[in-house]
């Protein structure tokens, strides 16, 4: 998420020094949620997610919009399974599932209907480095700790979990069972909305 939310905020540099839309692809097959995040903290005006289909006419607008108001640049942050409203997922390669280009796209959607230059980067496997910080530090001890007891115990088929801010030890089949997405009516979103943050479907 750090990673993310900082290359938006490096973005915001040169995307408002040359009046460009700068569009930055993130990981996100399924579920939004670094796209969503990075880009409300690192202050993007457009994010698109899997989980809100977006149409190029409203991104269009919504940048159109921006312009009225005065701003000559534009950040948009896309998750790597964003798709259009009757579109399919984005591959570089489909015969090893693998996601990407969706950023390349959204340019190409909204190249002929803008006058701002576009810019697109992708980070990649760059937002799975970097140091952590020392709550991840400390939590990754109190997990370690608490699996080691699991073993010790003889308790198989479990994960340690953090569930408020106590260690809690789960079956591995139900934490898999339900995926958690990114809810398009939910408190993360509307807030988003509320900021005058698009997600590319109009509203």
């Amino acid at each position: 998420m750090t990673v993310a939310t900082e290359a938006v905020d490096r973005l915001h540099t040169t995307a408002e020094s040359h009046d460009r839309v700068m569009i930055l692809e993130v990981m996100g097959r399924n579920a939004g949620w670094i796209a969503l995040y990075s880009g409300l903290a690192g202050g993007a005006d457009i994010i698109l997610i899997p989980e809100i289909a977006y149409r190029p006419e409203a991104i269009v607008e919504s940048i159109r919009s921006r312009s009225q108001e005065g701003s000559k640049f534009d950040i948009i942050v896309v998750a790597e399974g964003a798709k259009r409203v009757g579109g399919e997922e984005r591959y570089i390669d489909r015969h090893a599932q693998r996601l990407g280009g969706i950023a390349y796209q959204v340019a190409e959607e909204i190249a002929r209907e803008i006058e701002l230059e576009i810019r697109v980067t992708v980070l990649g496997h760059t937002q799975r480095g970097g140091s952590p910080i020392a709550f991840d530090r400390l939590l990754a001890t109190r997990f370690g700790k608490a699996a080691a007891d699991l073993i010790a115990g003889g308790e198989c088929g479990k994960m340690v979990a953090l569930r408020g801010n106590e260690i809690v030890s789960v079956p591995i089949i139900d934490a898999v069972a339900n995926p958690k997405y990114v809810d398009p009516n939910g408190e993360m979103v509307a807030t988003a909305r509320s900021l005058g943050v698009s997600f590319g479907d109009g509203r």
